[in-house]
């Protein structure tokens, strides 16, 4: 029995010193997991400074991104991102990585700045006014474009801080002029009915990091030869607008998302003079004519550094062409809904890299639309070079892709910013493509 006892005693005392190893080693991960955290947060800290520092270059020089370096992140990017969004009850399993992130907590609307941490593809990067405080528009009226009325939207816009605008109750502004935009900026419509309509829209120039969320847009009119201020210390002389929804000019960072946008005087979303580093992603476009343009012109090569995502959206009733217009640049689209055209659906000129993956795309009834694809003004002896192709996309009612240049160009790795998904889960995807109608205290 004795010696029986003694065993038992050593075991015991055994044990004691494995359980206390194990604390040990267990403290040192929480103290190093705790050390990461705030290396990450400086990180990220240091990061969105330096962009600050950036926006004061007239030629907003961080947009030129390297493309070479934004596609050797991007397999990193979805890495993280695809582990952020592992957070139980953030998970819906719908398919779509973005509504996932967010849309199936029902206290969405205490925890808003989330979505900044929801984006994807090229744009995914753009925290819009995640680092600076609430603002709340409880003023439709736009009586004065130069001395905005503090309460109304355009005040808030034209701000130097960072800020989260939302929205008191649902609204319908009409614009006088232009809302030209200042950096570190998030329009949040979710919770309320807001449209923008019936006068002039949304303006991107020279600025960075910006969220453009759950808006109607539509009905916008060409506006200008007027006064209109882009800051509290600065306004100046506008000249004639086009009457785009939005228009994004020598910016970066741009996020445009969950918005219904139709029927305006020239395009729904424009990216041009050396814009980058953009997603348009959940959007129910419809009732217009050129859709999309990317790119300035043919020979304006700056242009070449441009990158854009179109992802998730649902090209709908009464488009025509420009599902997008590329020139130059990089763009991904994919696990898009096409059920509407007349002329085409993506276009392009002067020697983009398009890649379509995962798409569906229904052509209309003319026997003579069903071409997916349009080379602008360009001879077959030229474009046979471009680097267009179709990937995974599902092909409808005789719809057809007529892709060009090499199979598998590197050139693909720079116009590639997510993975894309089956074409058999489009339908689930984009169903919920638009302004959403979300309630506090419920899933949305």
């Amino acid at each position: 029995m004795a010696v029986s006892l003694r065993g038992f005693s050593l075991c015991f005392v055994l044990l004691l010193l494995l359980v206390g190893v194990m604390a040990r080693v267990g403290k040192e991960q929480v103290s190093d997991s705790r050390t990461e955290g705030t290396e990450q947060l400086q990180s990220s800290k240091n990061s969105t400074m330096e962009g600050r520092l950036e926006e004061t270059e007239p030629w907003n020089e961080h947009a030129v991104d390297n493309p070479e370096e934004v596609a050797s992140m991007v397999d990193m990017s979805i890495r993280n991102s695809t582990e952020r969004r592992n957070l139980g009850y953030l998970s819906c399993g719908t398919g779509n990585p973005i509504d996932d992130c967010w849309r199936c907590d029902p206290q969405w609307h205490l925890h808003r700045k989330r979505l900044a941490d929801c984006g994807i593809g090229f744009g995914r990067n753009a925290i819009g006014g995640r680092d600076g405080r609430f603002y709340v528009v409880t003023d439709p009226s736009d009586d004065d474009p130069v001395n905005p009325r503090p309460g109304t939207l355009r005040y808030a816009v034209i701000q130097d801080k960072p800020l989260w605008i939302v929205f008191k109750r649902d609204m319908v502004i009409t614009l006088k002029q232009e809302l030209i935009m200042n950096s570190f900026k998030t329009i949040d419509g979710r919770g309320v009915n807001v449209h923008i309509a019936n006068g002039a829209c949304i303006t991107i120039q020279f600025i960075t990091n910006v969220i453009i969320h759950g808006l109607h847009i539509h009905d916008c009119k060409p506006t200008g030869n007027a006064m209109v201020r882009s800051s509290p210390s600065h306004y100046g002389w506008r000249t004639m607008a086009d009457g785009d929804a939005v228009s994004i000019f020598g910016s970066s960072h741009i996020w445009v998302d969950h918005n219904s946008l139709s029927n305006c005087a020239d395009g729904l979303v424009d990216a041009v003079m050396g814009s980058t580093a953009i997603t348009i992603s959940n959007n129910y476009f419809t009732h217009h004519n050129e859709v999309m343009l990317l790119g300035h012109s043919d020979s304006y090569t700056r242009d070449k550094q441009m990158q854009v995502t179109i992802a998730y959206n649902h090209f709908g009733e009464g488009l025509i062409q420009r599902m997008p217009r590329c020139r130059h640049g990089y763009f991904h689209v994919v696990n898009n809904d096409y059920t509407h055209w007349e002329m085409y659906a993506i276009g392009g000129s002067a020697d983009p890299t398009i890649n379509s993956q995962g798409n569906r795309y229904l052509a209309p009834t003319n026997p003579f639309a069903k071409e997916v694809t349009k080379r602008v003004d360009t001879s077959s002896g030229v474009w046979k070079n471009w680097n267009w192709r179709s990937e995974g996309d599902l092909l409808l009612n005789g719809a057809y892709f007529t892709p060009s240049g090499a199979g598998a160009s590197a050139s693909y790795s720079r116009a590639s910013s997510l993975g894309a998904k089956s074409s058999s889960m489009v339908a689930s995807i984009t169903s919920g493509a638009g302004a959403l109608s979300c309630r506090r205290g419920s899933q949305c």
